[in-house]
């Protein structure tokens, strides 16, 4: 899959375990202790390691992009603590709001055209806020255009997000509103991402 998106990848691999090897070389044969090239090796491999890892994560993005549920399927990823409810709102227009809850309060993710999607999540913040009325919500737009957050940063972004409630206050936010989830809406029409097919609300 990374090949497919990324033909060089076989060279920059290369590159990148051959560096530290020549430089073990040329320690060696100055200290004249070939003993050394071991970690020449190790460092090379793991140089290796950690760059297939982050061009196949950019590789996966790029497979999804564009897809509906693309920013549920990365939501998925975000692990421990955090609690993501795919599809919370779907527009006529296949807008889609995705909603998740963590430290950082309620961030509601929105994908799809952006002066539709600004006014969908604008429209679900008040529907729930209702229900949550003190809680810091985030509204965020998957995108590459201005103000936009990209696929590949999405992750990230809600992260670095200020973390404002105790674990506590997130599982009684969580309970509130999946009142408003008992009835699932449907996912607009097309394709979805293969890790999408797990994204299901969390259980009580």
């Amino acid at each position: 899959m990374t090949k497919k998106s990324d033909p060089r990848i076989s060279w920059i691999l290369l590159g990148w375990f051959l560096l530290p090897v020549a430089i073990a070389v040329v320690v060696c044969l100055l200290l004249n202790s070939w003993w050394l090239m071991l970690i020449g090796v190790t460092t090379g491999l793991l140089a290796a390691s950690i760059v297939l890892g982050r061009r196949a994560e950019r590789a996966a993005y790029s497979q999804i992009e564009g897809q509906p549920g693309a920013a549920a399927a990365v939501l998925n990823t975000l692990g421990k603590g955090w609690f993501i409810t795919p599809a919370v709102a779907v527009t006529k227009n296949q807008d889609i709001v995705h909603r998740v809850i963590g430290r950082p309060g309620v961030i509601l993710v929105g994908e799809g055209s952006g002066n539709r999607v600004t006014h969908a999540l604008r429209n679900e913040k008040q529907r729930e806020s209702r229900f949550v009325p003190d809680v810091q919500f985030t509204e965020i737009v998957m995108g590459r255009e201005e103000g936009q957050v990209p696929i590949g940063s999405l992750v990230k972004h809600v992260r670095k997000l200020p973390k404002t409630l105790s674990p506590g206050q997130v599982t009684e936010i969580r309970r509130r509103l999946e009142a408003l989830t008992n009835q699932p809406l449907p996912m607009p029409k097309g394709p979805i991402p293969k890790s999408t097919r797990a994204m299901r609300p969390p259980r009580k």
